[in-house]
């Protein structure tokens, strides 16, 4: 009778510690998965109707914030590496994932005229022909759904990798990048003014790479 107390008495510890390990793996691993970006395997990106866009206030990090959003009620996103006359999220740019960065990120598109919108954003909305067709754009910020956003009214793109954000109505404008022929120009007439220096190809190469690096440089 002893021997059967005494075994209860350390049996029961032992499965009240093996129940909270299982647990804490568990939540462990809930967490890393909703903070991972999605894989090849994750939903499409749901349908980005352009024809309309509305303003809808969302949570955004805990905060009730002004966004866009399309015509579905989807959050509308922008990618800090794209100009307003140049995307950096194409079918073949490829995400940490593997998976092509339109099969993550939806462009939204128009096949012709541009979306509806509230007077309080409507001169902000535009629609430039990119890479991956007729996009629409806000304030020169091409615009994108999330396919991680499962439903109307989510915001889980935003902040992703340090590059996704959603989109406000006073988000600040994207000015296109200054004309890289002015710089050439500038260059030029420096090397014909001074003939005692005279740049080699090298240097101007080493000094055009950090440029190229930065930009593609898609995951950060």
């Amino acid at each position: 009778m002893t021997k059967t107390v005494r075994l209860k008495s350390i049996v029961a510890p032992a499965c009240l510690v093996a129940v909270a390990l299982l647990a804490a793996a568990c939540s462990s691993s809930s967490t890393t998965k909703s903070s991972a970006y999605p894989s090849t395997s994750s939903t499409a990106p749901k349908p980005t109707p352009a024809s309309s866009i509305n303003v809808s206030t969302l949570p955004v990090g805990g905060v009730q914030t002004s966004v866009l959003a399309n015509g579905a009620g989807y959050t509308l996103y922008y990618f800090k590496l794209d100009t307003p006359s140049k995307v950096a999220c194409t079918a073949s740019t490829p995400t940490p994932s593997g998976a092509p960065c339109t099969k993550i990120w939806a462009p939204m598109l128009l096949a012709a005229g541009t979306p509806s919108a509230p007077a309080t954003i409507a001169s902000g909305i535009t629609v430039v022909t990119t890479a991956n067709g007729r996009q629409v754009e806000y304030k020169g910020h091409p615009l994108y759904t999330y396919s991680g956003d499962t439903a109307p009214g989510q915001t889980n793109g935003e902040g992703i990798l340090g590059k996704w954000y959603v989109v406000t109505p006073g988000i600040a404008a994207l000015a296109a990048p200054a004309p890289t022929t002015s710089s050439t120009s500038t260059s030029s007439s420096s090397s014909t003014s001074s003939s005692s220096y005279s740049p080699s190809s090298s240097s101007t190469s080493t000094k055009s790479s950090p440029a190229t690096t930065k930009s593609s440089n898609w995951s950060g």
